[in-house]
């Protein structure tokens, strides 16, 4: 049986955040998620992907039509545990050599918000791997993703693409750099304690700030943070005062 290569998914040019977040897979669910789509009938192989930024399902298919609905689905099936509206108006597909041809891109860095930015390879080395281990890569599929590796790479040696700033969080700070002169004296308020927050935490720290504080849904999370940035002092009496307006 020839297997069809098949993407559906969202992402930041697609969909608002709201939206985003209400079809995100958190990493411990990821394995259950995965063994869930492989159940779908058409779906043969398969990956999920989920960023800040994107959300997507990239399958080896039995058939092209029957495996875009029902990747659809399962995806409508994921939202609507947040109680969230319906999906279609924020979904995108491809299929054949246009998935591939996305799949590259996504890799390359070419199709994030900040082109260039190095983490999405390692995300998507990370959810390769997760379905590894979960049984729903075949041939196709790493075959797939290997190919995107070396295209990621080979983009990245012979263009100038990560030659500028490569990330949102280095972005912000670097138009932050054109507004103050000096960052030791200033006191930082960082919403969001979760990947981006802690990247944004790091490059805060290289510009010289002392002080920060964290704003996030969960004490948890912000308590990792804190943790990983031993070197800043935490603004921690307004920390707790702040976690406490957020989550009421």
């Amino acid at each position: 049986m020839q297997k069809q290569i098949v993407i559906v998914g969202l992402n930041h040019r697609t969909a608002p955040i709201d939206v985003r977040e209400s079809v995100a897979f958190e990493n411990s669910y990821v394995a259950d998620a995965l063994t869930r789509l492989h159940g779908y009938p058409s779906i043969l192989e398969g990956v999920i992907l989920s960023t800040c930024n994107r959300v997507e399902v990239i399958g080896a298919a039995a058939e092209e039509s029957s495996a875009l609905s029902e990747i659809a689905s399962f995806l409508a099936a994921q939202k609507a545990q947040r109680h969230a509206a319906a999906l279609d108006e924020h979904i995108y597909t491809y299929r054949g050599a246009d998935a591939v041809r996305h799949l590259f891109r996504v890799a390359a860095s070419l199709d994030s918000m900040v082109v260039g930015e190095p983490q999405i390879l390692g995300q998507l080395k990370q959810y390769y791997d997760a379905a590894q281990r979960a049984g729903t890569v075949g041939a196709v599929l790493h075959r797939l993703f290997h190919r995107s590796f070396s295209v990621a790479k080979r983009v990245r040696s012979e263009t100038g693409i990560g030659s500028g700033a490569v990330s949102v969080s280095s972005v912000a700070v670097d138009l932050a750099k054109r507004i103050f002169d000096r960052f030791a004296d200033k006191t930082v308020m960082l919403i969001g304690a979760g990947k981006m927050g802690d990247l944004m935490a790091r490059h805060l720290q290289s510009v010289g700030v002392q002080t920060l504080m964290v704003t996030n849904r969960t004490f948890e999370r912000r308590w990792q943070l804190r943790k990983k940035s031993r070197a800043i002092r935490f603004a921690s009496k307004t920390l707790f005062g702040i976690s406490r307006c957020v989550t009421s």
